[in-house]
């Protein structure tokens, strides 16, 4: 999909369409989006973090007033959008030495989510599932129908956030009649901020714990479990899925199976894995600083996989995101049906959907999500509607 902004940065296009994605369940407005986006210099991280940071204060400013004077729906709809600005302002912080003003940005997102879904009928609340410990914050979104209902588990990826996952289908499913908890996991941005909790590859220890405290909760069916990862989670998700016998449907969005691989690649060239085994650090490091340094894209990608996996070097995270894969029979050995989500132009994980189906024996459906239908962006950037009907229609027809 061509650019509307930002031409000549892939990164800071690709971030304002998600913002965009957001509008279908009420997080973003079109002129909001654009007229922030406007003000931006295509690069300029502090530029980034400033404008959506200053758009996110306005609109929670104009919404709490709403509230004060007695109009929650008006406020609702205002801490909502909000929601989604402060993520955006928080995005580009993370880095081996954050910015200190991440933190604060995230926690405003995750005031205004909490704010603006107390004043919704819907039933959604926080919730910490016990985990090695501590716990893992997340929300249960429970359905108007009564009697066990099947479950859907959804949980983002490199970079999102459980609130995010409103807007990526954990609402579209609660309309549906599900119940669905949203959660992060270690690497994420609540466990990563409150605890200092990295990713791991082996994401059935992570996802066993949640289905635990799951089956604890009234209203339940745990005989129907179903478990969405979206971008990164669309290898982490497959890896839980393949121990984790109690999934019976996976939804991949969209399907990953070598990300360590082709992150490296993008790094490093073809050759990345012949290179992280003969190269030293020294070498390796300066030529990351080289690439970081030239691709706004590239930058982002180390700056955040050097917080999010506890990584002190570029070269030390890029020798711990190789472990992500699917590789030596671990994708042969999921069971359950699977949904495999494909972006036609996907700027990040190009190619992973197609290699993922090619190692399933389980019943697997490959989604295409093409330009002509403007969906075609990595996950679905920009159209979740498409995204959430299809996907959720999948899940109807198979749990």
């Amino acid at each position: 999909m061509s650019s509307l902004l930002f031409q000549d940065d892939a990164i800071f296009w690709y971030q304002t369409q998600r913002v965009f994605g957001a509008m279908f369940y009420g997080g973003a407005d079109f002129n909001e989006t654009v007229t922030t986006a406007e003000r931006i210099a295509a690069g300029d991280c502090d530029s980034w973090k400033r404008e959506w940071a200053a758009t996110a204060e306005r609109v929670e400013e104009e919404a709490r007033a709403e509230l004060t004077a007695g109009h929650p729906v008006s406020a609702r709809d205002g801490l909502m959008r909000a929601t989604t600005y402060w993520r955006s302002a928080e995005f580009f912080t993370r880095d081996r030495e954050p910015d200190p003003d991440g933190e604060l940005l995230y926690s405003r997102h995750v005031q205004c989510f909490h704010d603006a879904t107390s004043l919704m009928d819907a039933c959604i609340g926080p919730v910490e599932i016990p985990f090695e410990g501590t716990t893992l914050n997340g929300y249960l979104y429970t359905p108007a129908a009564a009697g066990p209902r099947p479950l859907l588990i959804i949980h983002t990826g490199y970079d999102g956030t459980a609130e995010e996952m409103y807007f990526v289908g954990a609402r579209g499913a609660q309309e549906r009649g599900y119940a669905v908890l949203a959660f992060d996991g270690p690497g994420q941005p609540g466990p990563r901020y409150r605890d200092g909790l990295v990713f791991r590859p082996e994401w059935e220890t992570v996802v066993g714990p949640v289905i635990d405290w799951a089956e604890q909760q009234p209203g339940i069916d745990p005989s129907r479990i179903a478990l969405t990862g979206n971008s990164m989670g669309g290898e982490l998700a497959p890896r839980a899925a393949a121990y984790e016998p109690r999934i019976r449907a996976l939804l991949c969005i969209d399907g990953v199976y070598d990300f360590g691989g082709i992150v490296a690649r993008g790094i490093l060239g073809p050759d990345a894995k012949l290179r992280l085994q003969t190269e030293s650090d020294e070498q390796l490091n300066e030529t990351i600083e080289r690439v970081m340094a030239k691709n706004t894209t590239a930058r982002w990608v180390m700056r955040n996989g050097m917080w999010s996996f506890g990584s002190d070097t570029p070269t030390g995270f890029l020798r711990s995101v190789v472990e992500y894969n699917l590789r030596d029979g671990i994708a042969e050995q999921i069971a359950c049906p699977v949904f495999v989500g494909r972006g036609e132009s996907d700027e990040f994980l190009r190619g992973e959907p197609e290699e993922l189906m090619k190692h399933l024996n389980a019943p697997a459906t490959l989604v295409n999500f093409t330009d002509a239908e403007g969906a075609g962006s990595h996950c679905q950037g920009g159209a979740k509607s498409l995204l959430v009907a299809r996907s959720l229609d999948w899940l109807d027809d198979t749990l």
